[in-house]
């Protein structure tokens, strides 16, 4: 298959060799990704449905290829999405995918190289603007080391691996560039709950915690969560999101979230 590999002769000869076209939303997205590490799934998608579809300003932190932010954009043809990635390599396909897709989304979508651990400090770099965007979309690095061995593929390591007690320079960075009454939108492993609860406190209120489950008798692999910037609103468990059912088929829900690009 085609890549579009030519603009990043820059690229290390391995990743640009293989790199992968890969179609989410039933077709409505095209993503290049590298065939090793790191690789889209759905994730992301559930996490840019689980986002309010009235935003107008938004920042993906820890954008990856943009796979959140660029789903986001597809389902909300107002919002216009800043892409926050660390890597330059991963940050330069982000860019490419902005532009490859149809319509072009590289008008409403803008990439930043730039460290979530810089973005929550009161001095911190310039773009994204602090206090500019009215939603944070948040895909952290899921695995704390203390739990989970960290891959040996650098990129991978450093998209899963955070310890949880770091989730809250990801909440700071989240509080400072969202205006006030902003949301936050974000998913995690459920173990990681006493940790995204602790750094949303005295920040952000009015929680929503939605569980996705793969079937409906399995537990939890997955929390949706939500929050507003200023709110001091109680938390509140939203109904669970079904992936499959008892058969093994996607849930309607599910269909409608990652082949349709609906919203929840």
């Amino acid at each position: 298959m085609e890549t579009d590999a030519a603009p990043f002769a820059n690229l290390p000869a391995d990743i640009r060799a293989e790199l992968t076209d890969d179609a989410f939303l039933g077709g409505r997205l095209h993503l290049l990704q590298p065939a090793r590490g790191h690789r889209a799934g759905h994730d992301a998608l559930l996490l840019a449905a689980s986002a309010p579809a009235d935003a107008r300003m938004a920042v993906d932190l820890g954008a990856g290829v943009g796979t959140a932010g660029l789903a986001l954009a597809v389902r909300v043809p107002e919002v216009v999405v800043t892409l926050v990635e660390i890597d330059p390599v991963t940050a330069a396909l982000a860019r490419r995918n902005a532009a490859r897709q149809t319509p072009d989304l590289a008008g409403r979508v803008g990439v930043v190289e730039a460290d979530v651990a810089t973005l929550g400090r009161p001095a911190g770099p310039p773009e994204p603007a602090a206090g500019a965007a009215d939603l944070v979309l948040m895909n952290p690095p899921f695995n704390d080391p203390a739990r989970h061995r960290a891959s040996p593929h650098e990129r991978r390591a450093l998209a899963h691996s955070v310890p949880d007690v770091g989730m809250e320079m990801w909440i700071k960075a989240a509080d400072r560039l969202l205006a006030p009454a902003g949301r936050l939108a974000l998913i995690h492993r459920p173990e990681a709950i006493e940790a995204l609860l602790a750094g949303l406190r005295g920040r952000f209120g009015a929680v929503t915690i939605r569980a996705v489950h793969p079937r409906p008798d399995a537990p939890a692999i997955r929390l949706l969560i939500g929050a507003i910037k200023g709110r001091r609103t109680p938390p509140a468990f939203l109904p669970p999101l079904v992936l499959a059912g008892d058969d093994g088929r996607p849930s309607l829900n599910a269909e409608r979230l990652l082949r349709e690009a609906g919203g929840l």
